[in-house]
């Protein structure tokens, strides 16, 4: 196969020069300008005056948050499946299915050719990074496997698909990147996720791997298959060409020992991206840990709003201008495939704003607060991680409630269901109370007012974690038809109904 990596350190340097001269500001502002001039003869155009907006706070003012039941509600129910010049001009062509990790019913997220084509030049950044990191690289000599979920999608009308976006993108590849990608067309229609991973890991091993990307937990999923194939066997001796690792879809910190004890011996670099139904946002530009550089130029325009003040009537909304570095906020996009100021739900962090990088904190709602303690995704994923290098192990995956006060305790507190690897029969009782302190420390440590509640068993009753066997998240998922591609477990589950169905799963109580 022809090492195309010379075209691609060609682009690189001329992108790397113009992401170097970028005006964080300028660009934002440019980019929703545009945005608002392309859909300006749109329904919702023409509704928000958008032939008359001609800068961010006048935008503002015209369009209020919402969210997606509000477009559906408002804008798409009506005309759905074919929307035509109703929020975006034309017509959308596929939509992405998607429920985040509530385990709610599915939504379909627009997606327009514009953010198709967006998609593909963010793909091409993280290349960049990679080749602003490995100059030497040749990423782009063999296949890059992309492990998501089934390509197969679904006709709603005459030329208008739905499905998950791995397989949306799937169908839009050009073809001379199609040669480059593993694994071929057929195989990546599979929709069992157990026949598809048995059918991939023996072929996978036969290709000339150089990249392969994934969600975090489902990429471990497959590894352990490679590791029933090959026994004692690390991804440098898997994949001898392997440089590029990326991952994405959920925070890295429960599973960064794994991936570590993976990699020993690799050259291999791992990079995090953060990629949405709604849009591509952000990739990592420099090393693990250190944040994700927010695409500025490439059809999305982001708001910030604090968490606290999404639902009120007049919320503050900031922008790259004037929103405050190390300050958390709910994320608001425009984008290119017709979301006006849409709370996409997730909550992040910004780490410096030239170039803005931030990182994801965790989901609206996802906050474990009985006693004003709110711990965020953030802080339990690194807590998780502490707890488990404190035990000399690795967290494969876990999930988190609240537990309200009770007749016998008047005090609330919280379950940790954790996939822990030393968590094996005679051993698993204490080891979860070991667990459980070193969690309980860990969490203390990262967020004061979790401490003070904690002080002296007063305000909140100790962690309480069920340790279950290997496989366990990954047998639930499957139970209830979300098992591999671009479904994630529930990291914080405040449904009673589905914490329910998980303790049965598991035999707890």
């Amino acid at each position: 196969m022809l090492d195309a990596t010379p075209l691609l350190r060609i682009y690189a340097r001329r992108r790397l020069a113009q992401l170097a001269r970028q005006n964080p500001v300028a660009a934002q502002r440019r980019t929703l300008l545009q945005l608002v001039q392309a859909a300006r003869e749109t329904r919702f155009g023409k509704a928000h005056g958008f032939a008359e907006i001609g800068d961010v706070a006048e935008y503002q003012a015209r369009v209020k948050l919402r969210r997606w039941e509000d477009f559906w509600r408002e804008w798409w129910e009506g005309d759905f499946p074919r929307l035509v010049d109703i929020s975006w001009p034309g017509t959308i062509p596929c939509f992405a299915n998607t429920s985040g990790t509530s385990g709610g019913t599915t939504k379909r997220i627009p997606v327009s050719r514009a953010m198709l084509r967006a998609n593909r030049r963010a793909a091409l950044e993280v290349l960049v990074f990679h080749i602003a990191s490995r100059p030497e690289s040749r990423v782009l000599a063999g296949r890059n496997f992309l492990l998501g979920g089934s390509t197969a999608l679904e006709t709603l009308a005459p030329g208008i698909t739905a499905g998950d976006l791995s397989g949306i993108a799937s169908v839009d590849i050009p073809f001379w990147v199609r040669r480059r990608m593993f694994p071929p067309r057929d195989l990546a229609l599979i929709a069992d996720w157990e026949r598809k991973i048995a059918t991939l890991a023996p072929l996978s091993l036969a290709n000339h791997i150089t990249s392969i990307s994934g969600t975090p937990s489902w990429l471990l999923l497959f590894f352990a298959e490679l590791a029933r194939l090959k026994p004692g066997a690390r991804l440098a001796e898997l994949y001898p060409a392997l440089e590029l690792l990326v991952h994405g879809g959920v925070g890295f910190a429960p599973y960064r020992a794994s991936f570590a004890s993976w990699l020993e011996g690799s050259r291999a670099e791992t990079r995090e991206v953060y990629p949405a139904s709604e849009g591509f946002l952000a990739a990592a530009d420099r090393g693990d840990g250190a944040g994700l550089r927010m695409l500025l130029d490439n059809g999305i325009f982001y708001e910030f709003v604090r968490p606290e003040e999404i639902g009120a009537a007049a919320p503050e909304r900031r922008w790259i201008a004037d929103a405050e570095e190390g300050a958390e906020y709910a994320l608001v996009l425009s984008t290119n495939a017709g979301l006006w100021s849409y709370v996409l739900g997730d909550t992040v962090r910004l780490l410096g704003r030239d170039p803005p990088r931030l990182m994801v904190t965790g989901r609206l709602g996802w906050s474990l607060s009985l006693a004003g303690e709110h711990l965020i995704g953030a802080e339990l994923d690194a807590g998780m991680a502490e707890a488990a290098a404190s035990l000399d192990g690795s967290v494969a995956d876990y999930a988190a409630a609240a537990l309200p006060p009770e007749e016998r305790d008047a005090r609330g507190g919280h379950l940790f269901i954790v996939e822990f690897s030393r968590a094996n029969g005679e051993k698993a009782e204490t080891e979860a109370e070991a667990f459980a302190a070193a969690l309980d420390a860990a969490l203390a440590r990262a967020n004061d007012d979790y401490a003070a509640h904690r002080a002296g068993g007063f305000g909140l009753r100790a962690p309480l974690v069920v340790l279950v066997p290997s496989g366990t998240f990954a047998a639930w998922m499957a139970a209830r038809g979300r098992l591999g591609g671009q479904n994630k477990v529930p990291r914080v589950i405040t449904d009673a109904a589905l914490l329910a169905d998980l303790l049965r799963f598991v035999g707890a109580t």
